[in-house]
């Protein structure tokens, strides 16, 4: 207080100063986020000196910035000297009290009952009771729930509980639709003759969440004019009491599928060979470190070729064995082991991909083999252009079907031939290079190049089916290509020519991968295998796979698409939050087409919705 004291020339005040006590300490209470070499780096040259006010601002203001930098609540609510030089520092820290979960009605946005169980939310959360409230962590957990493909939408509301510095977390989930039915239809030139060629069909039943569980259940056939394919999948993504995140599939499938990427070739005499396959199996798969995950299954396979009638037969029309084991059919048990690496979702991304499968010999005549795999894809960016390096690579030892052999050739091994028609062989090798560059808006030119061999192994394989069809074993190809970000995803358009000065346009998805997988039926290369999302605001996410294949059913028409479209209040399966009458979301196994009175030009497809 300031001392008056009356002079002549009036009253003057006096202010007696004393300066700050030392500084010999430090006391921080409530800071239970905050590292404490935080603050000792704050004042490590302070100790003995005169407590600066204006330096001790500063820190306080720094430490608030610690808090708001990384999405906590917390700031320094007090501040004081005591004696002996001890400041004294109190931090008030938001914290989370209890977490709340509200379903709300999608149409009305009232309170309603939920299919979902509260336990199966609560476990995905990385927000624990007694934690500091993170802001960051409370968005990171929305996305979270949002890619568990069950809730339409999520937002996560705190509420101050009284006085203190705890805060309640309020959950409002809106569902999807949990399940239904889809099917559909298309004409396919290229895969069979007749006053049909092509026709193909599906029909499909799915469910996202069984038991309120978050399990999937999927179930689906599918029937070409010389294919079909029945499928049964349940899936818990995160099996009960388990804390490693491991999943569990469980898988029935029965199918007929054309032969022709190992037994093709044209004769008068016989028609087309098709392979028969049941298969059964379960499969676990969990990540084990950052960015890797690793799946561990067990698959029975019965399989077998038949001819044009639906007869079983052991050889084809060059004499070459159709099976190994000189049955009708081979019966197999897979140990099958896997691991993927991916370091982000870009195209400047590395993935590499490392599979293990062993025959299992139980039984003397099941197979007994081994199959070795790998495939490694690195991008680099380099100026406005991007390098993407791909190769693929296996083996195959021990007693195997030759329709499992590895098939060289096509629009995911060596562009410029037909698939398969480079060989198939026990081992294989596969590279490709591409160059692409943005031209203008989501359109991309792109050049390319691929090799691959069958490593001088095609007359390993049972029946030598490549040399009997006189294929090279080798061959390389390129070419150029444009690819587009559409709504389906990533399409790419190219032409290509190979060593043989053959040409041939392709039609894929995303960037070329080098792979040997064989395609399942020819409905395989329209199957859209994704989610298409859509509300109020329009498109929310879309993501799928082709599988291209011989043929041509997925082509530029000179006319419109002709359409046929029953929406139900249903939202059923992939079919999601349609509004309004002036946008139409159409669903078959195939594309997906959004169409916002327009009319388009493309696919040559007749698709049903319902």
């Amino acid at each position: 207080m300031p001392v008056a004291v009356d002079t002549r020339d009036g009253i003057r005040l006096v202010f007696e100063v004393e300066p700050n006590q030392d500084f010999h300490g430090l006391v921080c209470e409530g800071a239970n986020m905050l590292p404490s070499k935080f603050l000792e780096d704050a004042f490590h040259d302070r100790h003995g000196k005169i407590i600066n006010i204006r330096h001790l601002d500063q820190v306080i203001k720094s430490v608030n910035g610690w808090y708001q930098e990384r999405g906590l609540t917390g700031l320094v609510s007090y501040a004081e000297i005591l004696s002996g030089g001890i400041l004294r520092l109190q931090v008030s820290e938001a914290e989370v009290n209890n977490i709340n979960i509200r379903f709300l009605d999608r149409r009305t946005g009232e309170p309603t009952i939920g299919k979902t169980q509260p336990e199966t939310i609560l476990r995905h959360l990385t927000t624990k009771k007694g934690q500091a409230y993170n802001r960051a962590q409370v968005k990171r957990d929305v996305e979270t729930i949002l890619t568990m493909g069950i809730m339409e939408d999520v937002t996560i509301i705190p509420q101050p509980v009284g006085d203190s510095n705890k805060v309640d977390l309020v959950m409002n989930l809106v569902e999807r639709p949990s399940g239904g039915f889809s099917a559909g239809g298309g004409i396919s030139s290229g895969i069979t003759n007749g006053p049909l060629s092509g026709l193909i069909g599906s029909f499909a039943y799915s469910h996202r969440n069984v038991f309120g569980r978050n399990k999937k259940l999927n179930l689906s056939l599918e029937r070409g004019q010389i294919d079909s394919i029945f499928r049964l999948n349940y899936t818990d993504p995160w099996i009960d009491g388990d804390n490693k995140r491991t999943s569990r599939t469980i898988m029935v499938q029965n199918s007929r599928t054309p032969g022709t990427l190992i037994h093709g070739g044209d004769h008068p005499d016989h028609g087309p060979i098709t392979i028969g396959r049941v298969t059964a199996g379960i499969e676990y798969s969990r990540p084990f470190r950052p960015k890797w995950s690793g799946t561990l299954g067990l698959i029975f396979q019965h399989a077998g070729a038949r001819d044009d009638k639906g007869n079983p037969i052991i050889r084809d029309f060059y004499n070459s064995q159709l099976t190994a084991s000189g049955n009708a059919y081979d019966d197999t048990l897979l140990a099958k082991l896997e691991s993927v690496y991916t370091d982000s979702g870009d195209r400047s991304s590395t993935m590499f991909v490392f599979n293990i499968e062993q025959g299992l010999p139980i039984l003397p005549e099941w197979l007994s083999f081994n199959r070795v795999t790998a495939r490694l894809r690195q991008g680099y960016e380099i100026g406005p252009a991007r390098l993407l390096l791909s190769a693929s690579g296996g083996h195959v030892e021990g007693n195997f079907s030759p329709h499992e052999a590895f098939a060289i050739g096509g629009t995911n091994s060596v562009r410029g031939y037909e698939e398969g028609a480079v060989g198939s062989g026990r081992s294989y090798a596969v590279g490709s290079g591409e160059v692409s560059c943005r031209m203008f808006g989501p359109l991309e030119g792109v050049v390319f190049g691929d090799y691959g061999s069958d490593l001088s192994s095609g007359p390993k394989v049972p029946g030598d089916p490549a040399g009997a069809r006189g294929k090279p074993g080798s061959g390389y190809g390129y070419g150029v290509g444009i690819r587009v970000d559409s709504p389906l995803g990533p399409l790419r358009l190219e032409y290509a020519f190979n060593d043989k000065q053959a040409r041939r346009f392709h039609f894929g998805d995303q960037s070329h991968v080098c792979t040997h997988e064989k395609l399942q039926h020819a409905s395989d290369f329209l199957r859209f295998l994704g989610a298409f999302q859509t509300n109020k605001a329009g498109l929310k996410s879309t993501h799928g796979i082709f599988h291209p294949c011989n043929g041509a059913m997925l082509a530029v028409c000179y006319g419109f698409i002709l359409t046929i479209t029953v929406y139900t209040g249903w939202n059923i399966n992939f079919v999601e939050g349609v509004e309004g009458p002036d946008h139409v979301l159409l669903f078959f196994r195939g594309p997906f087409l959004h169409i916002s009175k327009c009319s388009m030009r493309g696919l040559y497809v007749l698709p049903i919705a319902f």
